[in-house]
Formats: structure tokens, C-alpha cells, sequence
């Protein structure tokens, strides 16, 4: 049986009615840890953004953009906290881990202001943005990005969605088999989140459970081990734990 339900510590108040519509708790309670968490929202699609932090800019010394630059991952590269995600049998290169923040949307959200953002974000999630980073510029006629990005579960996301956060406060850290490798502010985004929802919704319509990833920042690094262990951890938040094995 599945469901949803808001957490507090380590219990799960299990609500009824629908996820992005009116729901209420039902009295029930469940531990954490009787319960499998899944990805926290099933996205229609999933919206990764390239070169949206300014100090990821000045390292590759590339031109902020004037637009966010995205591409599309596919639903099927949704992945639960705690997923175990494999090599593709098709790529032996190399493969990348992206710490981020993601926004879910919670209303169909259709060419909004910056100023009405807030009231179609339904909140916010940990993201680990898998990239297999040899194909991106494979052919020198077409950057895969799209293919790089889209294996099946190249985008671990949860283990919650954070409502009533500043997400402008917010600080995100990657850890690789206990070593902390990235740890950046979100304050230092190119694109806020609200801009980012506004931008997106005036060049497609989004709908309630759709996931943008927010781009990543300094201390990208590949995946070496036989089983690497990933935890993206956000204050506010919590921690997305998956493993990549080769």
C-alpha cells in the first residue's frame, strides 16, 4: 500500500485526499522505520538547469546566461532515497554526481509573475542530479545533454518536500563515501527559485508534482569506487542517501 503523509521526527502522520489538493490527516501513525520511503512526487517532468551560479561561472569562466538554461530529464530517471543506482550497461565512462536543491511545483503554473511564484511551489527537495558525463560531448555536432542525464534512475530525489523554507537560506553539501565535496549556498544562484518558476512556466505549463533542479555549483566530481556511497544533505531539508555501483 502506498500513501503520503507529513514527518515529524520519526513517524509519518498518513494524510487522506490528494497530495496537491485537499488532504487531511486521518489519525493514522507509522515509524519511519516501518515504512519504505519512495520519491516524494511523481513529476510529468523534470527541469535541470546548466550555468545557474555565479561563482560555477567564474571557474569556467563561461557568460551567466540572460535565460536559465535547461534541458528535460526523463520521469524515468525518478529514483527513491536509499535507491541503489547501477552503470548503465551501455556506458563504461565516466559518471558524475550533482548535489541540488529541487523545487516541486504544486499548481498548474502557466506564465506566472516572479512575484506569484511562491504560490505554485509546493516546496522543496534534495536532488542528485547523475550525469554520465563522457556522452555530453561525444559528438562534436550535438551536445547530449538530455542522454547524459537521462539514464534510468540518474535523478535520486527526496526524502521529503520542505514547505514554508527560505530556499535563498539555504546551504546544499554532497558527501561521497564520507567525504564531504561540495558545499555551496543557494543565495549564490544566478536564477532564484522564484525566477526560475516564473522563466520556465512562461515557456511550458507546469503541473503539480513537476520537479525543477536548480543547477549545481563548485566540487562536481566522478563516482570511482565499486559502490559509492551519496548522501545530499540540505538544513531544512534532510538527507538523500543512494548508492551508484559499477
Amino acid at each position: 500500500m502506498t500513501g503520503f503523509g507529513t514527518i515529524s521526527q520519526s513517524e509519518i502522520s498518513v494524510h487522506d485526499g490528494e497530495m496537491f489538493g485537499n488532504s487531511r490527516a486521518n489519525g493514522q501513525r507509522l515509524a519511519l522505520s516501518d515504512v519504505e520511503l519512495l520519491a516524494p512526487t511523481e513529476p510529468s517532468k523534470i527541469i535541470a538547469l546548466w550555468n545557474n551560479f555565479h561563482a560555477l561561472a567564474a571557474k569556467l569562466k563561461v557568460t551567466e546566461p540572460d535565460d536559465p538554461l535547461y534541458l528535460l530529464k526523463a520521469p524515468t530517471t525518478s529514483a527513491a532515497p536509499n535507491a541503489v543506482v547501477k552503470r548503465p550497461a551501455s556506458y563504461d565512462g565516466k559518471v558524475t554526481y550533482e548535489g541540488e536543491l529541487g523545487i516541486v511545483i504544486g499548481r498548474r503554473c502557466s506564465g506566472v509573475s516572479v512575484d506569484q511564484a511562491n504560490d505554485y511551489i509546493f516546496g522543496y527537495t534534495c536532488v542528485n542530479d547523475i550525469t554520465a558525463a563522457d556522452i555530453i560531448g561525444k559528438d562534436a555536432t550535438f551536445a547530449q545533454w538530455a542522454r547524459a542525464k537521462g539514464f534510468d534512475s540518474f535523478c535520486p530525489f527526496g526524502p521529503v518536500i520542505a514547505s514554508g523554507i527560505d530556499p535563498a537560506k539555504l546551504v546544499v553539501r554532497t558527501i561521497l563515501n564520507g567525504e564531504e565535496r561540495q558545499s555551496y549556498p543557494i543565495s549564490d544562484m544566478i536564477f532564484s527559485a522564484q525566477q526560475l518558476v516564473s522563466k520556465t512556466s512562461h515557456d511550458m505549463t507546469l503541473l503539480p508534482g513537476d520537479l525543477i533542479c536548480c543547477g549545481t555549483s563548485l566540487g562536481v566530481g566522478s563516482m570511482k569506487d565499486q559502490v559509492n556511497k551519496v548522501t545530499i544533505a540540505i538544513d531544512g531539508i534532510g538527507e538523500l542517501a543512494n548508492e551508484f555501483r559499477q
